[in-house]
């Protein structure tokens, strides 16, 4: 009797993109096909920048409607940002999008009732000025939030409106700034000492954990036949990005790309010195009761908004006149918060590098790979500091998501880190949100278990690094020693 596949649908949101994924999983099977893909387009409204949390739903309908038959569903996105219920559990007005401008000057309020090294010692989350505390913070005295009877994270939003229970997964909550990475449990301290009320957030959940059945509502319009279980998985996407990491040791380093980079490691505990505050390292949570130790860096933020301002102009063919652009002759901190901001993004990048007194990029090609020597430098960055603050050597670098496709960002990580990448895959989250599904099932056992499945089963591309390693330190030199985001 042959082996059972069963068939998961993973909803993945991004910053700009959504999409439903159709996994099929047995002992020697692990296959991806994409049901549906959806814009993900934050709408600017007289109060400030919000999600259109309504039309993200549409589109996790109409995925699993194409989706068809599947054993169960999760959810996985982007992190910090979240949705207010009323206590009929309606919700209070669209969420307000992290690059909004509420939390500017907020972080300050904060850390004159919890100084940065204390909440640092107590959360091990790295400074963000959309961090969930500093949201919270800044929302305490509107009248919406004068109504909130319960706090959902996005995908805790959307798994309730599927099937009517609400749940906190770990791996998400672990972004808010209010949960002890040692404990993996709230900081009741933090909280109690800043005023948040705690009883908002329903009760936590582990990836795997039930979060409930679709709705009859659900089937009805999804055309789904029930009961279909919904799994909490790991539902930060880069949580489940990281499950998805094809590496068969422990000596690796993982960079998830996307709008984001997300560069660092996996450790079985945080690190809580004051040397890693002041580098902007966070500790989020993962899976198996792992720390995803990392630095946040802008990422393919920059070459997305250029693109944007450019009017969508051919991506294969701008980065191939990139890689002619003479490496290294311009290159700015990805990680400083004056990329941030949505808006003129080359003219940013080039009064940067006439500030600092480099050539400026003048064509579209020159400021991509301004771009790109800038990323690979910051990946370089955070994986040295990584290794060096956590006492953790590494041998090969793992790049997984939307970067992988990026062949001359993969090569230049390469050449900058001076150790061999290995690009792939490219939907780790989806992946990583399938395989927790699976395991629920028992189709595959742990975190080693999964990742030796996508060994053997997916395609992956290798960098080995270029003898140009002299140029990479003097670039680096250039930029200074400041760690990417850092506050005092």
């Amino acid at each position: 009797m042959s082996a059972p596949v069963k068939s998961y649908a993973a909803v993945d949101l991004g910053a700009s993109s959504g999409r439903v994924m159709v996994g099929r999983v047995g002992p020697e099977t692990l296959e991806l096909t994409e049901a549906h893909r959806f814009v993900n387009r934050p709408v600017r409204v007289p109060e400030g920048l919000r999600w259109d949390v309504l039309g993200l739903y549409a589109g996790v309908l109409e995925g699993l409607r194409a989706a068809g038959r599947v054993d169960s569903v999760g959810i996985d996105s982007w992190a910090v940002d979240y949705g207010l219920l009323d206590a009929d559990g309606a919700l209070l007005g669209n969420p307000v999008h992290y690059r909004d401008a509420r939390t500017d000057g907020i972080a300050e309020k904060v850390w004159a009732t919890v100084p940065a090294e204390e909440l640092y010692t107590a959360t091990g989350l790295q400074y963000a000025p959309f961090n969930t505390l500093y949201q919270l913070t800044a929302a305490r005295s509107s009248a919406q939030f004068g109504q909130a009877a319960r706090l959902l994270l996005i995908p805790d939003l959307l798994t309730y409106w599927l099937t009517g229970a609400q749940g906190t997964e770990l791996t998400n909550a672990s972004t808010t700034q209010l949960i002890d990475p040692r404990t993996r449990d709230w900081s009741y301290e933090v909280a109690e000492r800043l005023g948040i009320d705690l009883g908002l957030f329903p009760p936590l959940r582990r990836p795997g954990d039930a979060a409930g059945v679709l709705r009859p509502e659900v089937l009805e319009e999804t055309g789904l036949r029930g009961p279909v279980p919904v799994r909490a998985v790991a539902s930060h996407d880069t949580a489940s990005a990281v499950a998805a990491v094809p590496s068969v040791g422990e000596r690796f380093a993982y960079i998830c790309t996307g709008t984001w980079s997300l560069a660092g490691l996996e450790l079985d505990s945080p690190v809580l010195t004051e040397e890693s505050r002041a580098a902007n390292f966070t500790n989020e949570l993962g899976i198996d009761g792992t720390v995803r130790y990392l630095r946040n860096i802008m990422g393919l933020w920059l070459l997305q908004e250029c693109v944007r301002a450019w009017g969508e102009p051919d991506l294969g063919a701008l980065l191939r006149e990139a890689a002619r652009v003479p490496a290294l002759r311009s290159v700015v901190d990805a990680g400083d918060a004056a990329f941030l901001a949505p808006g003129r993004m080359p003219e940013r990048i080039a009064e940067a590098c006439r500030a600092s007194g480099q050539p400026v990029p003048e064509t579209r090609a020159e400021i991509t790979r301004c771009i790109l020597d800038s990323l690979a430098l910051a990946h370089r960055r955070a994986i040295e500091d990584a290794q060096r603050l956590a006492d953790h050597p590494v041998d090969v670098v793992h790049i997984v998501g939307g970067g992988t496709r990026n062949a001359l960002l993969c090569q230049l990580t390469a050449d900058a880190c001076g150790l061999p990448v290995v690009a792939g895959p490219t939907e780790a989250a989806a992946f990583g949100n399938v395989l927790v599904q699976a395991r629920a099932d028992a189709l595959v056992g742990d975190r080693t278990d999964m990742r030796h499945l996508l060994v053997r089963t997916q395609p992956l591309t290798r960098y080995e690094p270029r003898g140009d390693a002299e140029r990479w330190r003097a670039a680096a030199a250039r930029l200074g020693a400041a760690p990417d985001g850092a506050h005092s």
